[in-house]
């Protein structure tokens, strides 16, 4: 409760700061008072429209003819971009994980690995995107498999990280003890490292999963992927002129399902510390 009155209280406190701003320019004409300096973002409703207007736009009709509000329209697009986030952050969770283990195995494979996987990182997505798109159509994957993997590839990178340093953090002495009870490696990973790890895994988590957000919205507006958030922003900023508050509530909607799977997470870490807790109690 006291997370979502502080996500609560933080949307309030940047809406009053827009509203101030806007009429902070309005008031003076778009310069800084007593000088000829502009400020350094307009205020005119098409750069900055109200926020009443952004949230009122929410309830009105996506489309003329059509009974679907947009709130509606954002949310299927939401739960689209969702799901290709989810299963990106499926498949980059294992796969950094897998790397953790290999990294964790062998030193040779820990220096061999991490550096390219640090840099694999300074690749822009925004052109990697389409060609793993064209990749897709040309073999069996869908286009929606394909923004995955795009999500995937933000995701696999802070967990292998922090995976491997939990999995090399255990104290010494308890891996020593399995060794002497002659345990095998896997037994050891499981029993003892795993358990260890998870004061990094859980925030690597967090980060992963709203980078699977970025990763699908960023590879639906590279790709030209229909259905989710990444096109909905498109569209709407290619009409920007006519309706500049739908653009911002898509952007909004972007927001929130970052904050939403960033949630999920978290509810995720508290059940399962809760459960190892009663679990080490019993």
């Amino acid at each position: 409760m006291k997370r979502f009155l502080s996500i609560v209280g933080a949307l309030i406190g940047v809406a009053a700061m827009w509203e101030g701003y806007k009429w902070f320019g309005q008031t003076t004409d778009g310069v800084w008072p007593g000088t000829s300096r502009e400020l350094p973002v307009a205020t005119d409703d098409l750069t900055m429209p109200h926020v009443g207007e952004i949230v009122g736009s929410l309830f009105e009709p996506v489309q003329r003819g059509r009974s679907e509000t947009l709130a509606v329209f954002l949310l299927k697009s939401a739960w689209f971009t969702f799901r290709e986030a989810a299963m990106g952050f499926v498949i980059g969770t294992l796969f950094g994980l897998g790397l953790a283990v290999i990294m964790l195995r062998t030193r040779v494979a820990e220096r061999g690995l991490l550096p390219w996987i640090n840099i694999s990182q300074t690749i822009p997505l925004i052109a990697l995107a389409p060609i793993i798109v064209t990749w897709g159509r040309s073999t069996f994957l869908s286009d929606t498999q394909a923004v995955a993997l795009i999500a995937a590839y933000l995701t696999f990178f802070p967990v292998a990280v922090n995976g491997l340093k939990g999995l090399q953090s255990p104290n010494p002495a308890d891996v020593e003890l399995m060794q002497s009870y002659a345990a095998p490696w896997s037994q050891t990973l499981w029993k003892v490292r795993l358990p260890a790890s998870r004061p990094y895994l859980f925030p690597a988590f967090r980060v992963a999963a709203t980078a699977s957000v970025v990763g699908a919205i960023v590879g639906e507006i590279s790709s030209g992927v229909r259905g989710g958030l990444g096109r909905v922003i498109l569209e709407f900023a290619s009409r920007y002129s006519t309706g500049p508050e739908r653009l911002y509530a898509s952007v909004l909607a972007a927001a929130l399902l970052g904050l939403v799977v960033f949630g999920l997470v978290a509810i995720a870490e508290t059940v399962l510390l809760k459960r190892s807790g009663e679990e080490a109690r019993a």
